[in-house]
């Protein structure tokens, strides 16, 4: 038996729990549920508050981490990353433990027992992940973008650095199977950043820091920050729009097989020359892409060698919002017939202020593949039928229900979500979620029951 099925493992915690919610668990179909995953948890544990102006330390929660590292070590010698839980405890003290673990098909929850994503088609990704970028004709690099004044300059400020050889180069160039453009050969040909070349001075670290203007990748980690490099839950990424404006000088994709990522601004976001350039940008423009966002990056310099030389730009272009994506709910829009048009991908239906709305002002919008309904906001959760290009659907269980037992779930959709809110017990959910996957012929969410005394 894996140790993550055993009773023994979850013992401590089960403990816990009793403890900290003896008057819920009590109640009639009284339950406690959390989620543990390797690198977090999240379990309904009363934790002492530390003294007035301190903060928490771990002998403030000694009990609780135990027993989760108890959980943390079986997951690791099992090989599952994360498992969510159903605690049933008698007055007596008799223990049912509901383990639900996700499986290949589905997404885990954030920082709760509900599942996430429900992935329908084995890999499929939301449309912008599919997007690549249009061709710009005319693009050329800016005139700004000097090689050899970079070159010169570098060796000026990095008299005593090591340089890539050609050969280094061109075995970069193989395993990207793209061209360098020649400012980062240049850059590279005077330093290629590795830490071992530096005999673990930090102050070479910094001078090249200094010199170029970012943390710089060694030659051999230099990377194309394509749509796969920017990972996402089909949640969050199925919300998104690639958006470019006609002046934009980057393209707002998810990513490029034209985005070199170079370097680091020692905050997680990543610096790339850019080769697919936007309407108004120049070939080799430097970028830098956030590690918050999900699509889009900023423009920092008009090339490596304006960076180099200038540093980057204190203003960046305020990035404007899709017009393909519409919130209707009481802060945003007001109605759907508002957020009708033809360029519509994703809508998404929050808290409204008065009764359910209808779908027929978007039915048949040819580019609709997003619908986000919170619960309870859908007149006729049927009409979804008349949505003939959704990918992604997520609404609450009662209207997932409805879809399901009229037979009339979208057989468009890649993925879907399920909308939870407030205190709901997850075991229906998990079932409402192996409904969806068996219509699909995916594999199920799993379940599996320990039981003990306290």
């Amino acid at each position: 038996m894996s140790p993550i099925h055993e009773f023994a493992t979850w013992e401590p915690l089960l403990r816990l729990l009793f403890h900290d919610n003896a008057d819920r668990l009590a109640a009639p179909g009284g339950y406690v549920a959390g989620h543990i995953s390797r690198g977090g948890w999240s379990v309904p544990v009363r934790r002492r508050s530390p003294p007035p102006g301190q903060a928490s330390q771990i002998e403030d929660m000694q009990e609780e981490h135990d027993a989760v590292g108890r959980v943390h070590t079986a997951l690791a010698e099992s090989g599952v990353d994360g498992v969510a839980f159903v605690a049933e405890i008698s007055p007596a003290g008799r223990a049912a433990l509901h383990l639900i673990e996700t499986g290949p098909a589905v997404e885990p929850g954030i920082g709760g027992p509900h599942p996430g994503a429900i992935l329908l088609v084995e890999g499929a990704v939301p449309e912008p992940w599919r997007r690549l970028p249009d061709p710009v004709d005319g693009a050329a690099p800016h005139p700004a973008a000097d090689p050899a004044l970079l070159e010169r300059t570098l060796r000026e400020r990095l008299p005593d650095a090591i340089g890539a050889t050609e050969e280094e180069i061109a075995a970069a160039e193989k395993r990207l199977g793209i061209a360098l453009p020649e400012e980062l050969k240049a850059l590279y040909r005077v330093t290629r950043a590795r830490w071992e070349d530096w005999d673990g001075d930090y102050d070479k670290a910094e001078q090249v820091y200094d010199a170029v203007g970012c943390e710089l990748l060694p030659l051999d980690r230099v990377y194309v920050a394509d749509a796969a490099s920017r990972r996402s839950s089909w949640r969050f990424a199925a919300m998104e729009a690639v958006f470019t404006p006609p002046d934009a000088a980057v393209q707002g994709l998810v990513g490029s097989p034209g985005w070199i990522v170079f370097g680091d601004n020692g905050g997680g976001d990543r610096l790339a020359a850019d080769l697919t350039p936007g309407p108004g940008g120049h070939t080799g423009q430097i970028i830098q892409i956030g590690h918050e966002d999900h699509v889009g990056a900023d423009l920092l310099a008009a090339s490596l060698t304006d960076l180099v030389l200038n540093g980057e730009r204190e203003e960046r272009a305020r990035r404007r919002e899709a017009p393909a994506v519409a919130y209707v709910n009481v802060a945003s829009l007001g109605s759907v017939e508002e957020a009708a048009h033809p360029a519509l991908e994703v809508l998404s239906i929050g808290v409204l202020e008065g009764p359910p709305v209808s779908l027929a002002p978007v039915a048949g919008l040819p580019r609709l593949r997003t619908l986000s309904a919170y619960p309870r906001t859908l007149a006729d959760p049927l009409e979804t039928a008349r949505l003939t290009g959704l990918e992604y659907l997520e609404l609450g269980p009662e209207e997932w229900r409805v879809l399901l037992d009229a037979d009339a779930v979208p057989r468009s959709l890649l993925a879907a979500g399920i909308e939870v809110h407030g205190d709901r017990h997850p075991l229906p959910v998990v079932d409402l979620a192996n409904e969806l996957l068996a219509r699909w012929d995916r594999p199920p969410m799993t379940r599996t029951v320990l039981e003990g005394e306290l």
